[in-house]
This record gives structure tokens, C-alpha cells and sequence, in this order.
């Protein structure tokens, strides 16, 4: 509970300052270690049941250093991509590592948030990868704003940490700002169909991931 609370009571600003703060280091090491634990990646966008011909728009919301967006590239070849991302480190990354498809990728330094989306026209998919769960207490409101900005008949992906029933894990991971309460699955499901719902178990159950896809 305590953790609960203490995310509870960062405004958006704080919240945006901690994670550029926190990827200013991470970035550096972040795809050679983050492959031993973000598990479901590749998963969850093998379980969006687009067309693989899809013209449409995909936008990934905490996009880090791109390697979503070359799997979205590679499963949709002929779909626009944009990633968005608070971290400036994280988003020149995503540049370099994108190059090959900037000319159907956008790339922004910005958070998304309710009210205030850089989305112009509505999105045929939304990926959240393991960002929810540290966008905190903010989080539910990118799932209303996504809801808002996709098709009729469109998609949110989401793969991300569900919960854990080891204390210390749990203010481990709290530590680094990551909040694990099974709260994403009900929410979800309150505002999409269920296409796609998974919990899986990681490391003999130290924690559970979530695999979702939902359609509006």
C-alpha cells in the first residue's frame, strides 16, 4: 500500500522528470540487459490481428530505444510508425537504430497525455511496452486518450509487468519507479474486447507479465 500511495501523489511533471532522469543512464545499457526480463514483445505483436498489408497508422507510447518499432516495421512494412517517448536519450537511439525506415517513422520527445495528443488522425493500433506500469498515477488516463485516439475497430497492444507475490520484488521494482498490482488487466478490459488476454509467470513465478490486445 505504501508503494500505491507513494505513486499516487506524483503529478505528471514529476513523473516526467523522474523517467528522464532515470534513462538518462539506463539507455546506455538498456538493450543489453532488457532482453532478459521484458519478455512478451515480440508475442504481443504477433497476437495484433491486422492485416500484415495494413496501410494504417501504428503508435508506440514509450517507445525507448526503437526495438518495437523494427518489429512493427518488419510485421507491418507498409504501415506509418510513431514512437514517442519523454527521454531525448532513449529517442535518439530510436533514430539511429530506425534509420533504415524513417521515411514512414515519426519520432517525438513528448509525453502523451489526456487532452493533449499528438495523434491527427485516428490510429488503426496503440503498443504500450512496458511503460504503463511506470507511468504512475497517469497511467489509466493514456488508456482513456489511446481509447479516444484509435478506429472504430482499432487496437492497443500491451505488454507489461502484471504483478508479483514476493514483497521484496515488488519495492524492487517500485525502486525503479515500476508499480505491480494487477491493475492494468481489469482497466483493460472495462474499455476494449478482449482479443488477446495472457498472464504469464517469469522465473518460476518471482512475477507475472501481461500479453494483451484488446480491439475498441
Amino acid at each position: 500500500m505504501a508503494d500505491i500511495e507513494k505513486f499516487e501523489k506524483q503529478t505528471a511533471s514529476e513523473q516526467t522528470d523522474l523517467i528522464q532522469q532515470y534513462y538518462k543512464m539506463q539507455s546506455r545499457i538498456y538493450d543489453a540487459t532488457r532482453w532478459s526480463f521484458l519478455f512478451g514483445r515480440k508475442e504481443v505483436i504477433r497476437q495484433v490481428p491486422l492485416s500484415g498489408d495494413t496501410t494504417g497508422s501504428i503508435v508506440e507510447v514509450g517507445c525507448g530505444t526503437g526495438i518495437n518499432l523494427q518489429y512493427l516495421a518488419k510485421r507491418f512494412p507498409q504501415a506509418s510508425l510513431t514512437g514517442l517517448d519523454v527521454s531525448g536519450d532513449m529517442i535518439q537511439l530510436s533514430q539511429k537504430k530506425n534509420r533504415s525506415i524513417q521515411d514512414r517513422l515519426t519520432l517525438l520527445e513528448q509525453p502523451y497525455a489526456r487532452g493533449d495528443s499528438p495523434v491527427s488522425n485516428p490510429a488503426d493500433l496503440f503498443l504500450f511496452s512496458y511503460s504503463l506500469t511506470m507511468i504512475n498515477p497517469q497511467w489509466s488516463e493514456l488508456i482513456e486518450q489511446a481509447y479516444a485516439d484509435l478506429r472504430p475497430g482499432g487496437y492497443i497492444a500491451v505488454v507489461d509487468f502484471h504483478d508479483s507475490k514476493r514483497g521484496w520484488f515488488k519495492r524492487h521494482m517500485s525502486n525503479h519507479h515500476v508499480r505491480m498490482d494487477g491493475h492494468l488487466q481489469p482497466f483493460l478490459n472495462k474499455h476494449f474486447s478482449p482479443v488477446h488476454d495472457k498472464v504469464h509467470q517469469a522465473y518460476l513465478g518471482v512475477w507475472e507479465y501481461l500479453v494483451y490486445v484488446g480491439k475498441k
